[in-house]
């Protein structure tokens, strides 16, 4: 504690207010909010039971400065603020700030059902949900139980423009782009449709009982056989989902944490039913008493875009419950509770979120030592390269080609030592033609660097490091497009022995020798090897699809059009040369005479051979 420090301590005043720690450098380290100043900012600095991380934090702390409130509420809303201008490193930040998606139904006279990742008020929102993934299951089911379309199409501008699909086929759409469903019908099934979704059920189904009865009295029996598939999808689906008795809308949280780490788990209760949960992985923030902790989390959760719901419930007792119900309420623009039952079921259900995030912090307390690995292994390679940092962010590129055709190119980046093959990018070169590797790395890199100048969404983070495959001219190649794109990001070549097994690096002044066997020798072996496989999938995967409709070529009336449907129908050539001709004639777009060209092509084949 220095002296500037020392006599701040002495004038602190009792009242509410958020402090915001400084180091050495003037950053700002942690912003927290008090009830009263003088003892909550003292405690760190009088304080000798503190955890680990505090203090660690409190020995980078060189200065502090605060701002008085006349409320704690204030307090609040003014930290929320200034944590989210200045992301101090002390602070839960969550990382994941991903919104979650909604299911919408279109305003449309036939309207449409999709995913919607954020409101924009045209239309009907229901979630949201906790993934992408829990959505696409639930469109999968309500379009086969309600036969409604899976295409993109608008209604009636799009009537009769094309065949009805395999879909119509199948029985699991009713083909609205024949126009033989009324606008009136449509919306009907929509109505249905935005019942089950906020989980009517059983109100639904006896409605759906009696249109069977009927269809069935009236002997309308196909009629009454669609009522009966629906009513038992949506008993299926009802039987399948947990309801929550007494509780429409609810966010649960709760918490494990250890030492530097912390895992938040949130289950999600929308219109009576557990949807689903996610967990959040922190080692970054400071964390106290679990009230205290978690009170920070719900709040620095909610300050995102993210929707409120009225009941937030947790699992232990969270500091400051009626300054932080207030900022919620005042945020969500209607009343929001703060629970912390005591029994019953959503107790049972905090308690369940408290044994998810149990599990998934032993698995994050591995992952942290297999990192461990990995960081030194790329403290190592930055200091074999004279790099000052360590390379977060590492990209790596490969061409792959059979004689000069299929060029592709690929993009694979590791983070903090780790695959992130969701950031994974292939070019199938467009603008080079032969076999010419140092090009084709010319137009990669060009194509990448220059969507990164665009803004464009997946191509907006520069990379600390770029790995080539590939000795000095790859390297060249590289340093040109980036020279000219003013990018100042270092560039090296990942060279192989004769055996074509990783020997070191390579950079436009010379060779960079690597231990054999050592972290950093390991890490550039992988990325080279993982380069390399995903070029080469891309490159055979063109390849295959090249020669796997080629055979069609030859056949008369068969354009790219027709082509692309047999090979949907089929999925192989093998399949289609073996087909009857009555099952080619029932392929979609397929007529009667195409399928005997077909037909006769391959028979007269088989005979030659």
């Amino acid at each position: 504690m220095n002296e500037r420090i020392s006599e701040k301590l002495k004038t602190l005043p009792s009242s509410p207010g958020v402090y915001i720690m400084h180091d050495a450098s003037g950053t700002i380290i942690y912003v927290g909010k008090a009830k009263v100043l003088k003892n909550r900012v003292r405690q760190y600095f009088h304080g000798t039971d503190h955890a680990p991380k505090v203090a660690a934090m409190i020995e980078k702390i060189a200065d502090f400065e605060y701002i008085l409130t006349d409320t704690e509420f204030e307090a609040l809303c003014l930290e929320s603020t200034l944590i989210k201008k200045h992301k101090p490193r002390y602070n839960i930040l969550l990382k994941d700030d991903k919104g979650y998606p909604f299911i919408k139904i279109s305003n449309e006279p036939y309207p449409r059902i999709s995913l919607a990742r954020k409101k924009d008020g045209d239309g009907q929102y229901y979630g949201p949900y906790p993934s992408s993934a829990v959505i696409y299951d639930t469109l999968d089911v309500i379009r086969r139980i309600f036969n409604i379309q899976h295409c993109t199409k608008r209604f009636p501008q799009e009537f009769g423009r094309t065949r009805p699909c395999l879909y119509h086929a199948m029985r699991r759409c009713a083909a609205p782009c024949t126009g033989n469903i009324s606008e009136e019908e449509y919306q009907k099934t929509f109505s249905e449709i935005a019942r089950f979704l906020n989980g009517d059920h059983q109100k639904l189904i006896r409605e759906l009982e009696e249109k069977m009865e009927d269809a069935a009295a009236r002997l309308e029996f196909e009629v009454a056989a669609s009522f009966r598939d629906k009513i038992e999808g949506i008993r299926r689906i009802a039987r399948d989902q947990k309801v929550i008795g007494g509780h429409r809308d609810a966010d649960i949280f709760s918490l494990a944490v250890s030492d530097d780490l912390a895992v938040f788990s949130v289950f999600f209760i929308r219109g009576g039913k557990l949807l689903g949960s996610r967990l959040y992985r922190e080692s970054e923030g400071l964390y106290a008493d679990e009230g205290q902790t978690l009170s920070d989390f719900v709040q620095a959760y909610y300050s995102r875009e993210v929707e409120i719901p009225p009941k937030v419930v947790s699992a232990y007792p969270l500091t400051g419950d009626e300054a932080l119900s207030a900022f919620l309420t005042e945020k969500k623009q209607k009343t929001v509770s703060i629970h912390h039952p005591k029994r019953g079921e959503l107790r049972r259900l905090s308690d369940m979120a408290t044994k998810n995030a149990a599990h998934a912090l032993e698995s994050f307390k591995l992952e942290v030592l297999r990192r461990t690995n990995r960081d030194k292994a790329l403290t190592e390679l930055a200091r074999e390269i004279g790099m000052n940092e360590v390379p977060h962010r590492i990209e790596a590129y490969d061409i792959s080609n059979t004689g000069g055709s299929e060029n592709v190119g690929s993009m694979i980046v590791f983070l903090d030592g780790k695959k992130a093959p969701v950031e994974y990018k292939r070019f199938k070169i467009k603008y080079i033609i032969g076999s010419n590797d140092y090009d084709c790395m010319k137009e990669v890199l060009s194509r990448r660097f220059l969507r990164y100048h665009d803004g464009d969404d997946g191509f907006e983070v520069l990379p600390d490091l770029i790995l080539v495959d590939g000795g000095m001219g790859h390297v060249h190649a590289a340093e040109e497009v980036l020279e000219r794109l003013a990018l100042p990001v270092p560039v090296l070549g990942m060279v192989k022995d004769d055996r074509h097994r990783t020997r070191g690096l390579v950079r436009s002044d010379g060779e960079v020798s690597l231990t054999p066997g050592s972290a950093a020798f390991r890490l550039v072996t992988l990325i080279q090897d993982e380069a390399h496989r995903f070029a080469i999938t891309y490159h055979k995967k063109l390849r295959s699809r090249k020669t796997f409709s080629g055979e069609l070529d030859g056949i008369r009336g068969v354009g790219p059009a027709k082509k692309k449907a047999l090979l949907t129908h089929f999925k192989s050539v093998t399949a289609i040369k073996t087909a009857a001709l009555e099952e080619l004639n029932a392929v979609p777009g397929i007529d009667k005479r195409t399928a005997e060209n077909i037909f006769s092509y391959f028979q007269e084949k088989t005979k030659k051979n």
